[in-house]
């Protein structure tokens, strides 16, 4: 539902999700008062002197909810939720938005390195914008003719989605095939598997019967979805959630299946092994849009449920009952996340497996089988499916990752280690980039520092921002023009909504004129924002000028269904749902979803785990934070204020650990010190710590074990001990 987040129902649902999960659930949607407090933000009037200005809130960086803020004398007093915006109402991040716009530690002009990297100090610099962007062009355009274009690495860390599409354009005019983003770690591996198995689940409709979250947790990361599942709750719809936590939505499960990390593949092929063996699987649809099904069925004969259970530590009778649910109370709507089940040596097979389930059942639509009206669209601003491919040779990962290369415009990040060592990247322009994102991350930190040059842009002189040589100065949300936002089928172009503090650019803008700078301005409008945003329009016949003048938006009208295609099918090569994949095959590598132990684990490296016998979790959302970001927010830091280790109250017992001891979280690799935190939340025998803390760099204690398809970390399924400090 995304209409009136003001109705009454949605406050029913609220009550009725603190009923339904019981005292602990009330005790983990009130922590730090970050999952209910949004939802009850009141909407106001506009007060003397003040003027509401709507913009968009890119806080989580996923949800772009819409935003009122109130404006005094050129300055925001006040923000709250754009009540007729398609996405929202705000979280605890977005009602803190102010905390960052007006921080005192916002990054406010240019500014230049005048002493060698490795100093203490780097002795920066102001300096004007003309300054920095020649410097900028200067550098690059040498480092071109010294080594080539592709000896440039352009990146684009978190917030995203302003910069990303006009930075892959300046890569690939620049001549470049080396762009990359942080979904190197993050999505990427999970669309690849949709991709290799030729698509995802249902969405959540009327229809819906059973609800599958594998895994995801809507009110400590996406806010807004926590109330279409209530809803669906209420009519009746079954539940099973797949976590190793036992979160809120595990709580008003039907099933929970609380599995050991980096198991998911097993389970799901225990899964598909009941669902096939009691013929509860939709063998209509297979044996007209499934390959590999003979294939699949003779492999997953070796995980019985007892089998199962040993590996995964879930119950057999709940995997079996869980089995039975999904193939037999259709239509399944599976709701997955982005990467708790990728983030393992085996991440993209396991997702496959997890797949697999949709193919044998039924639970996915046929591309072009059925009439179908078109979403709204706009021309891509990258133009990458044109510019991408005469380069694509000269790409760093091609050899490396494959089927990444094959499958994504980005290049995989995860190397960049060994990428600057070879000297394959000299100079690199990176926005929003964080260096603690990767794993053993002194190696990242090491290779920054290794770059001929480099240049970056952010909120904040942040710790990978002082490794740069040139930093810019990055305009939030509500400084900035654009980019156009597309919600349902209604189009937005924000404005600015204040003036940006100091000298500070939106992205875009600094872009174009730095792709001026490199002789590149006819490919960027001449530096013309607007007529960027013109040209992307045209589809829809729209100008920015006239979206300017409706800030609220404008309706595209569906035109009449697309009819049903002569040639339905799945993007595979096969153009049906592979269980054994044709591109996998090509690669020489296993076609069938096969599960593979995670690299260190009680089952992998037993002696290893009498030393660390607990499993390391790590990465997951906190509702008052993204990944490293906000923590300087006061208002978000009151919520969270240290580093915390969850551990179960048992596992605590066992170590002497009380409810917030210091603890020295300990692996193979290193070590961090944090508070313990005894939650029912924790598996026994798996602990969970979240990253992005200076003081607590988890990422110096996970190992740099990546799988070979999709190149992702083991950031959730390693090995560690924890003891009192």
């Amino acid at each position: 539902m995304t209409q009136d987040r003001t109705r009454p129902d949605w406050r029913l649902g609220r009550r009725t999700f603190l009923k339904g999960t019981g005292a602990l659930g009330a005790a983990l949607a009130l922590q730090g008062g970050t999952l209910l407090d949004p939802f009850v933000t009141p909407v106001a009037a506009a007060e003397s002197g003040e003027e509401i200005r709507r913009g968009i809130c890119d806080m989580c960086c996923i949800g772009y909810c819409g935003i009122e803020a109130l404006v005094k004398d050129g300055r925001i007093t006040r923000v709250q939720p754009w009540a007729d915006y398609p996405y929202g109402p705000l979280c605890s991040k977005g009602n803190s938005i102010l905390q960052q716009v007006y921080n005192p530690e916002r990054l406010k002009y240019p500014m230049k390195r005048t002493k060698p990297k490795g100093s203490d100090d780097a002795g920066w610099q102001r300096i004007t914008w003309d300054e920095a962007l020649d410097t900028i062009a200067a550098k690059f355009k040498e480092i071109k003719a010294k080594y080539g274009a592709e000896k440039v690495v352009f990146f684009v860390g978190d917030p995203k989605e302003e910069p990303r599409p006009p930075m892959q354009r300046l890569a690939l005019k620049f001549g470049s095939p080396n762009y990359g983003t942080e979904s190197s770690t993050c999505a990427r591996a999970m669309q690849m598997a949709a991709t290799l198995n030729g698509g995802g689940g249902l969405p959540i409709t009327a229809a819906t019967k059973t609800i599958v979250l594998w895994p995801k947790n809507p009110p400590w990361s996406m806010a807004r979805d926590t109330w279409q599942i209530i809803e669906a709750k209420e009519r009746g719809v079954k539940l099973i959630v797949v976590d190793p936590r036992l979160t809120q939505m595990a709580q008003m499960a039907d099933i929970h299946l609380r599995l050991r990390p980096g198991t998911d593949g097993a389970l799901a092929l225990g899964m598909a092994r009941v669902i096939i063996n009691e013929g509860l699987y939709d063998a209509d649809f297979v044996s007209k849009w499934v390959t590999g099904f003979e294939e699949f069925k003779a492999y997953v004969q070796e995980f019985t449920p007892e089998k199962v259970q040993e590996i995964t530590w879930v119950p057999a009778d709940k995997m079996v009952a869980a089995a039975r649910l999904y193939a037999t109370n259709k239509p399944v709507s599976w709701v997955t996340t982005a990467s708790p089940t990728v983030h393992h040596a085996n991440g993209v097979q396991n997702q496959r497996a997890i797949g697999a389930l949709i193919g044998i059942t039924g639970n996915v639509d046929v591309p072009g089988l059925k009439p179908s009206v078109p979403g709204v669209s706009v021309k891509d601003l990258t133009e990458w499916r044109q510019l991408l491919p005469p380069l694509q040779e000269k790409r760093v990962d091609l050899k490396r990752f494959p089927v990444w290369a094959e499958l994504v415009e980005e290049i995989q990040m995860n190397l960049l280690p060994e990428y600057v060592a070879n000297g394959e990247l000299k100079a690199g322009l990176f926005a929003g980039a964080n260096f603690r994102m990767w794993p053993q991350d002194q190696e990242y930190r090491k290779a920054f520092s290794s770059l001929e040059f480099a240049a970056g842009a952010d909120f904040w002189l942040t710790p990978t921002m002082q490794l740069m040589d040139i930093v810019l100065p990055a305009a939030t949300s509500l400084e900035r023009y654009g980019p156009i936002r597309i919600a349902g089928r209604k189009v937005f172009l924000p404005e600015p909504v204040v003036p940006a503090v100091g000298e500070a650019r939106g992205d875009r803008e600094w872009i174009f004129d730095l792709a001026k700078r490199l002789g590149l301005g006819a490919d960027f409008w001449d530096g013309n924002v607007e007529a960027s945003f013109d040209w992307q329009l045209e589809p829809l016949k729209l100008k920015a000028a006239e979206l300017k003048k409706q800030p609220k938006g404008v309706d595209i009208p569906a035109g009449a269904p697309t009819p049903a295609s002569n040639n339905p099918g799945f993007s595979t090569p096969s153009r049906k749902f592979e269980l054994t994949s044709g591109i996998l095959q090509k690669h020489d590598v296993n076609p069938l979803p096969v599960y593979k132990e995670p690299v260190e684990s009680p089952v992998s490296t037993p002696d290893l785990a009498k030393k660390y016998p607990l499993v390391l979790n790590t990465g997951s959302r906190e509702p008052m934070y993204v990944h490293s970001r906000h923590r300087n927010n006061p208002r978000l830091r009151e919520l969270e204020p240290d580093p915390k280790v969850d551990i179960n109250p048992k596992d605590a017992a066992a170590r002497g650990i009380k409810q917030g001891d210091d603890v020295i979280l300990e692996g193979p690799r290193g070590s961090v010190k944090a508070k313990a935190n005894l939650t029912e939340l924790a598996m026994p025998g798996v602990v969970h710590i979240y990253h992005g803390w200076p003081q607590a760099d988890i990422n110096t204690v996970t190992g740099r074990n990546f799988d070979p398809i999709s190149g992702f970390p083991s950031f959730k399924s390693e090995l560690c001990e924890v003891r009192k400090a």
